[in-house]
């Protein structure tokens, strides 16, 4: 069983808690523990199942650097194209920018103290070697646990060799694991022998104790013998640990009944953890009913063959990496792995295409979290689709549908990944590809990519009107609106949005995107000057949001409302408006939401006399937008807020106190950062004097409704 706290990216570590005992290797840890103080690469090698991964993490524990400990699980990752996604994924770091994770990962680590523990590398070595070593030599705080069956072979690397567990712990692990299924044992004849025979590997220890509610040790112990004499040839000798293994999980696939056998099999085409109701609709059939698979789930769990943790959805199932290798191979060999493969897939689509619907709901924040846990499934759904014959437009389906994820939730850079690949491909059916062509454009405008995002909207636009998809142009009208207001053209973003809007209207059109495209003419409206019609705009959107649940789209709407409410002098009412708003986009882990509320509520700030607290804020949003793209996309609209409050701060405190307090918020962070602009950890003493309200009103003017003219000033 495993659980796991979230990752934060400022700091901690996501370590998974250890729910089980940890049994024996007391030396093993104190030696580890000494490698890794004189080493910034050591590498646990070992056959699978010899507890590795219990180990390295024991050891992790024990030697937390500074900013933590960050575990990265690459067994369930397929494609060596993902390595470095995991990495960012496991740091809980979120980049908005066309950068490779790779320049993401170095930039976030840049002057930081932890350890990463990279965990089931073996079969993406090349990767993982070339990611480290770029790491390693660019990040002189960054140590690295690597933990698989082979060495990384990077210079510098020191490698651990784990053996078994000796013999008396071996037999203590065996009776800890006994107790769990409430069996007493002692420490006699049978157990011993028992745990040499299993030679002290700890995965097949725990198998053995697995059976301890139908078998004895000494029934235990004279199957197992026949099972090795029967693969050896009835030769006496000791077997070598990758067979003893490999022997122990087929004993215990033996003794398993047909039907166990068989889940156990399927359950083997899930990634990382999956849920009791994918496992129903995925793994049942042909022999097995949907309404067993629970009743066969609990006897597998009770065997140790699949492992059960807690997670913020509920319970979840994992199964080992080694025991799913061999359930793999009997799925190989059945014949039946390209139909399962399929019904995984058709599984995890449907889950996009349900939580895509449910996005504009009250369980936005639910959905993101179920997409979160489910990230390796969707991955291997995508591969599977992106790369079976005449599957791809259901390749292009999925990674239309989950938009909202790539978009909303802080997921362009990988977005795009998926995004790319699966426009590349004429799957010859038009709308999944439509679809993916304008989720393209519109990841690219918010990575400031807009070259590409053009190129995708137009032969997006050119589709639709070829396949007279009435909703197609409209996503494509509307998100080349969006690319003209980020650029200020103004005028030609305002018409393309408005004529989006009455697209929308025509095919009855309601969801998440729909409010943005209104939102965005609020914001286009503004910038001309229209306060009064875009802050109608931004009514009804809260409104509607307001009906349906819906959080993320309304919080762009409070961003305009408090922006109008600062231009009409009720700073403390823009400042709740920008808190609500920057409480929901952060919890989206929506970098872009985050930072424009934070630029703006530095404004607010110095409004209301804190000159040296708004620069601190203004500092907080600088550490922000090397994740997010080109600070405020070059826009001298969305710029202006931001010359408004730097010009204001900087004639208050001075420069060289100006640029202090700036430097204070880029050592933030970004959950530091959000914190203080939401004033959960002010650290400011007595405010300075508020500022001449006629001098700032004046520059606020100029600046707002002319900022073009003011940067030229």
């Amino acid at each position: 069983m495993r659980g796991s706290q979230p990752p934060d990216a400022d700091g901690g570590g996501n370590l998974p808690l250890e729910l089980d005992p940890f049994v024996g290797r007391a030396a093993e840890l104190d030696e580890l523990r000494r490698a890794l103080g004189a080493a910034r690469l050591v590498t646990v090698t070992g056959p699978g199942g010899i507890g590795k991964s219990r180990l390295a993490a024991r050891a992790a524990v024990r030697h937390a650097p500074r900013d933590g400990v960050w575990t990265v699980d690459l067994a369930p990752v397929r494609d060596p194209e993902l390595v470095e996604y995991a990495v960012v994924e496991a740091l809980g770091l979120r980049d908005h920018t066309t950068r490779a994770p790779r320049e993401a990962l170095l930039g976030h680590l840049a002057g930081r103290e932890l350890l990463l523990v990279l965990d089931g590398f073996e079969h993406l070595v090349e990767a993982t070697a070339a990611l480290v070593l770029r790491l390693l030599r660019r990040l002189p705080g960054l140590a690295v646990l690597a933990v698989g069956r082979r060495p990384l072979g990077v210079p510098g690397e020191r490698l651990f060799p784990l053996g078994p567990l000796a013999e008396d712990e071996a037999v203590e692990l065996f009776a800890d694991r006994a107790a769990r299924l409430g069996v007493s044992v002692t420490d006699g004849h049978d157990v011993r022998e028992l745990c040499r025979r299993l030679e002290g590997i700890p995965l097949a220890v725990e198998l053995a104790a697995g059976r301890l509610r139908a078998l004895a040790p000494a029934q235990l112990l004279e199957r197992l013998d026949d099972r090795f004499r029967l693969l050896t040839g009835g030769r006496e000798r000791t077997l070598p640990r990758h067979q003893t293994l490999r022997t122990a999980i087929g004993w215990s696939h033996e003794l398993a009944t047909p039907t166990e056998r068989l889940l156990w099999a399927r359950l083997t085409v899930f990634a990382g953890s999956f849920e009791l109701e994918a496992a129903e609709y995925v793994c049942s059939g042909d022999g097995l009913e949907a309404a067993r698979v629970l009743e066969v789930l609990e006897e597998l769990l009770a065997q140790s063959v699949v492992a059960r943790e807690e997670s913020a959805r509920g319970v979840r199932y994992r199964m080992l990496e080694t025991v799913r290798e061999y359930g793999a191979d009997w799925l190989a060999g059945a014949g039946d792995a390209v139909r399962l493969r399929r019904r995984h897939r058709d599984w995890y689509l449907g889950l996009a295409t349900w939580c895509e619907l449910d996005w504009f709901s009250p369980r936005q924040r639910e959905v993101a979290a179920r997409i979160e846990a489910e990230l390796p499934n969707l991955r291997c759904a995508l591969e599977h689709s992106l790369t079976e014959p005449d599957e791809a437009h259901l390749g292009q389906c999925l990674a239309g549908s989950l938009w909202f994820y790539w978009a909303g939730c802080g997921r362009l850079t990988e977005g795009r990944h998926w995004l790319n690949r699966a426009v590349e491909l004429d799957s010859g059916h038009d709308g999944p590809r439509l679809k993916a062509l304008w989720v393209l454009g519109y990841v690219a405008i918010l990575q400031g990519d807009s070259v590409p995002a053009l190129t995708a909207l137009l032969e997006c636009r050119e589709g639709a009107e070829r396949t007279a998809s009435a909703t197609a142009v409209a996503y494509a009208e509307h998100r080349t609106g969006c690319l003209a207001l980020v650029t200020d053209d103004m005028p030609r973003a305002e018409t393309l949005l408005r004529s989006a809007l009455e697209r929308y209207r025509e095919i009855g059109e309601l969801n998440s995107n729909v409010l943005m495209a209104q939102v965005e003419l609020a914001m286009a409206r503004a910038f001309q000057g229209d306060l009064v019609d875009a802050v109608n705009l931004c009514d009804d959107v809260r409104q509607v949001a307001e009906d349906h649940g819906e959080r993320w789209a309304r919080s762009y709407a409070l961003y305009v409302l408090a922006y109008a409410a600062w231009r009409e002098g009720e700073p403390a009412r823009a400042r709740a408006l920008l808190a609500d708003c920057l409480g929901h986009a952060h919890a989206f882990h929506d970098l872009l939401g985050s930072v424009l509320a934070v630029e703006l509520l530095a404004l607010v700030t110095v409004t209301e006399g804190d000159a040296a607290e708004a620069a601190v804020l203004q500092g907080a949003a600088a550490g922000m937008w090397p994740s997010v793209g080109l600070p405020l996309f070059g826009s001298a609209y969305y710029n202006a807020p931001h010359a408004l409050c730097e010009a204001t701060a900087r004639e208050l405190l001075g420069d060289e106190v100006y640029a202090a307090r700036v430097r204070d918020g880029e050592r933030l962070g970004r959950e530091a950062g959000v914190a203080r602009a939401l004033g959960r950890a002010r650290t400011c003493e007595s405010p300075p004097p508020r500022p001449p309200e006629r001098a700032g009103r004046r520059r606020a003017d100029a600046v707002l409704v002319h900022p073009a003219g003011d940067q030229r000033a």
